[in-house]
């Protein structure tokens, strides 16, 4: 008779055992919640005795999830209708200087709309395509010396051309410096007497 209550003792759980089983079928539930998160069997079996790695893996858990909501916002197309670049600002030192180059060596007109006399600054609108460039007569603060020879390497304006060759030829014989494009394409860099780099690319 003793022996079988000592046996249906060893059979009745402690008081404490549901408690913790239902603790730990908890944290199993939240780990198991991420699909991207592998576990195995063995560390699985490891963690129910002992417990402590739910917590650690509940917490992996829940930053993954956060990752993953933040990456698929990162992924909305921001849209609010952009057409083209409107145009470009240039600062001169002598806007007379300036018109020469863009006028008389790059062909460039003024755009006769565009006010002159509304700002606090001299300055000019020439037409590049259906786009300007601003010309605007302010002191520079951008230091004119050591610049890089090559503009491609340093803060520049790209003009789509037909021809650069042609455009080749007219530098030549202004005698102004230009570089060719290190990747071989048809592309010429320039700077204007203000050092600002430009840059014609054939299309």
């Amino acid at each position: 008779m003793c022996s079988c209550s000592s046996m249906a003792s060893l059979l009745i759980p402690p008081p404490t055992l549901p408690l913790q089983l239902k603790e730990d079928a908890v944290r199993v539930s939240i780990v198991l919640t991420n699909p991207s998160s592998k576990i195995d069997r063995t560390d699985l079996r490891s963690c129910r005795r002992h417990g402590r790695c739910f917590d650690t893996k509940a917490k992996v858990t829940v930053e993954e999830d956060v990752l993953e909501k933040q990456s698929v916002g990162a992924q909305d197309k921001i849209d609010f209708g952009v057409l083209s670049v409107h145009h470009v600002g240039l600062l001169c030192e002598n806007l007379e200087r300036s018109l020469s180059f863009y006028q008389n060596i790059l062909g460039l007109e003024i755009n006769e709309a565009r006010p002159h006399d509304k700002l606090p600054f001299r300055g000019a609108w020439l037409w590049v395509g259906s786009e300007m460039i601003h010309l605007m007569e302010l002191p520079n603060p951008d230091p004119l010396p050591g610049r890089p020879a090559h503009g491609g390497r340093d803060r520049h304006a790209c003009i789509a051309i037909k021809d650069v060759s042609k455009l080749k030829a007219i530098l030549d014989d202004a005698g102004i410096t230009y570089t060719l494009s290190k990747s071989g394409r048809p592309a010429i860099f320039t700077r204007d007497p203000d050092a600002n780099a430009l840059e014609f690319t054939q299309v």
